[in-house]
């Protein structure tokens, strides 16, 4: 397996580039599965969880050719000659689920296992398949798979969401493409991904409207066409290299983060602001000139968009281990989403956790440690600590990380970050049977 060798202490400064958002590529492949035309999408990044999906894809039928640079992807869902997408691939990342409203919605037909990806909550998917039941669905759940059907198609209808969870927006917005009738999606989520996947949908001669709001509207069609799109900037990448940029640019002429949407990470640039942190929009970019000031504490609830993202939280806590005083965080979306708080700890970190609740006591120096990511987020929050950490912190488990950022250390030693990818044999002590040292990392 892969490590990182993380040399703390390095200014950032410069300009870096975002790539396109894994959040929303994922849905826009999946959304192939609706017509027998091909769709071309740009702007992909070249991730393990958008490769696991191609397999996906490819595994019902789909052929599927990527670009010369590797971030444009042609898809071809005319002859799918299966309905299955199998645990093995699906367990690996839950946004596989993704395929199910489309089968469904084109074919009548669709067995796709129960998700899994991070551990970093339960996630429940009955949202989805309540809102599948009301659109005429029969679904059971056999030996962890579940069985979906609708041998006379699916109709519209007017659902309500027990929460706005996003990957069930998704999945019933592409379901209701092809659904005979009008369909309401209320309690709907509100993410810029759900807009970018609609728009590409609408592209393709579907009609939607509503999306961004709490209430979705989907006008079935009888079938849907080709289409070249571009997938939508990260604003999880953008909002890590913002912060990045916060801690680690405190030298040096600041640091330009481009190919971004401002505003959608305007939650994350209004608490940087509270905080002490200036920053300078540009059109597309955005500008975290060398941050000199003492740091403001911060309290702070994960909520969906617009509201601060779960998918920061975790970068976020170590911003907060360098502001003067005590932090909160409460994440409210996901129920297992500290464990990164104990591999923090090991790097200096001052931060408790009771329920929901983390408490961060600021304005710590950081020493370096070994350290394991645990989820995808969590991965990142380390690099971002071996950054500021003294000496060198050596990350294990970045198979996380390659989940999805897109060349997140080259990224950030363009900056002048000091990273090494290196395997783990190449960096780990070896001992004899009396446990000293023979052989001291590389």
């Amino acid at each position: 397996m892969d490590v990182l060798v993380i040399e703390g202490g390095h200014e950032l400064q410069g300009t870096v580039a975002v790539s396109g958002a894994k959040n929303a590529s994922l849905p826009l492949m999946c959304a192939s599965l609706l017509t027998k035309e091909s769709v071309v999408l740009k702007n992909i990044p070249y991730l393990t969880d958008v490769k696991t999906l191609v397999k996906v894809l490819g595994g019902l039928g789909v052929t599927y050719e990527w670009g010369q640079e590797k971030n444009s992807l042609l898809l071809n869902a005319e002859h799918i000659n299966n309905f299955t997408a199998p645990y093995e691939l699906v367990s690996q990342m839950r946004a596989s689920v993704l395929v199910l409203g489309p089968l469904l919605a084109r074919f009548g037909q669709a067995v796709v296992s129960l998700p899994g990806g991070c551990a970093i909550g339960a996630r429940p998917i009955n949202v989805l398949l309540d809102g599948l039941k009301s659109m005429g669905a029969e679904i059971e759940l056999i030996d962890g798979y579940i069985h979906a059907k609708a041998p006379e198609g699916l109709k519209g209808a007017d659902i309500t969401l027990a929460n706005p969870a996003v990957t069930g927006t998704e999945n019933l917005i592409m379901a209701a493409t092809l659904a005979e009738g009008i369909t309401y999606i209320r309690n709907a989520a509100k993410e810029p991904e759900i807009v970018d996947l609609s728009t590409m949908l609408n592209n393709m001669g579907a009609e939607i409207s509503g999306a961004g709001t709490d209430v979705i509207t989907i006008e079935g069609r009888p079938q849907l066409y080709s289409v070249t799109y571009t997938a939508m900037s990260d604003r999880i990448e953008a909002g890590t290299f913002i912060l990045a940029a916060a801690l680690a640019g405190k030298g040096g002429q600041g640091v330009e983060v481009q190919n971004t949407i401002p505003s959608h990470n305007q939650a994350l640039l209004d608490l940087l602001a509270k905080s002490g942190v200036k920053t300078e929009i540009n059109d597309n970019n955005i500008f975290i000139p060398p941050v000199t000031n003492k740091l403001k504490p911060l309290n702070i609830t994960t909520e969906p968009f617009p509201g601060f993202p779960t998918d920061l939280q975790a970068q976020m806590m170590v911003y907060l281990t360098q502001c003067n005083g005590k932090s909160t965080i409460v994440e409210s979306v996901y129920e297992n989403r500290f464990m990164h708080v104990p591999e923090l700890n090991r790097l200096g970190t001052k931060i408790t956790i009771s329920n929901n609740k983390s408490e961060i006591i600021g304005g710590r120096s950081l020493i370096s440690a070994p350290v394991m990511a645990t989820d995808l987020r969590a991965s990142a929050c380390l690099v971002m600590a071996g950054l500021i950490a003294k000496g060198t912190t050596v990350l294990r488990r970045v198979y996380h990380l390659d989940r999805g950022y897109d060349c997140l250390e080259e990224k950030l030693n363009g900056l002048g970050a000091h990273i090494l990818r290196k395997k783990e044999e190449d960096v780990t002590p070896k001992f004899d049977n009396k446990l000293k040292v023979v052989q001291s990392a590389k």
